[in-house]
């Protein structure tokens, strides 16, 4: 620790995306917060029952704490956790059911995987990801169409949107017949490499539907018409991840509408 240096306390919003043991009694938390990106900080003694606050700290949670140490990147990486308060405890909600409790798995692990670096601001992918939880707690969409209206908004906040209005490698504008991951989406007729997928127009319809916030035209969308859109989202996602997400192949896709 650099000399001179002093831990001092901050305060923030954040989701807890993951939750380790850490000894007999500790846990380490992985935190997206509003402000300071994400954030790794030991909870002490919150696995023991007596603990006031360790219920506060499980995955999908939203809640307000304070954290002793450096936000700027100074000294450990790693935080203390000093106090917490519950905003809105998804977790009881979501681990009484399977789907979506593994629908929000794969949206914690991606937003994790999306802030490679700790401790930078990262606010668009915080509100999208306690969106997104919000909405598979409150079951008003099916959970599988949640998570692929993240993961595609989520990889526009990467840069990574795959195109579907136009062609990825020409940018002609048309809802196009091809779909090709390497290229960034789909293609034109003169621009489709060999290998390309041929989804229906549904699905690609479903597609912007769920990257514009058109419910209307989600919701409506047909079951193998999700499970295509389902797997072109998936293939697009780790295709630029390069390598794939634990999660996501678990995520239980036998959910019927809401």
């Amino acid at each position: 620790m650099p000399a001179g240096y002093h831990r001092h306390l901050y305060r923030d919003d954040a989701v807890v995306l993951r939750a380790q043991k850490l000894g007999e009694s500790d846990r380490i938390v992985t935190l997206l917060t509003r402000r300071h990106g994400r954030v790794r900080a030991v909870a002490r003694g919150v696995r023991r029952t007596s603990s006031r606050f360790g219920a506060r700290l499980e995955p999908f949670g939203h809640i307000d704490l304070q954290l002793a140490g450096s936000p700027e990147g100074v000294g450990s990486s790693l935080h203390s956790v000093s106090q917490v308060e519950a905003l809105t405890l998804l977790g009881k909600t979501l681990l009484t059911d399977y789907p979506r409790y593994t629908a929000a798995s794969a949206i914690c692990e991606t937003a994790e995987r999306l802030t490679p670096v700790e401790r930078e601001p990262a606010l668009r992918l915080f509100q999208l990801t306690l969106g997104a939880l919000k909405a598979l707690a409150a079951a008003e969409h099916a959970g599988t169409l949640v998570l692929d209206a993240y993961l595609l908004r989520a990889m526009a906040f990467a840069g990574w949107a795959p195109a579907v209005t136009e062609c990825a490698v020409c940018g002609e504008p048309g809802r196009h017949a091809a779909f090709a991951v390497p290229a960034g989406g789909a293609v034109c007729p003169d621009c489709r490499p060999p290998g390309a997928a041929h989804p229906s127009p549904a699905t690609l319809g479903l597609m912007n539907a769920l990257t514009t916030g058109d419910w209307t035209v989600a919701d409506a969308a047909e079951p193998p018409v999700r499970r295509e859109c389902s797997g072109l989202v998936a293939a697009h996602l780790q295709w630029h991840m390069e390598r794939s997400l634990r999660s996501l192949p678990l995520v239980d896709r036998r959910e019927s509408n809401p």
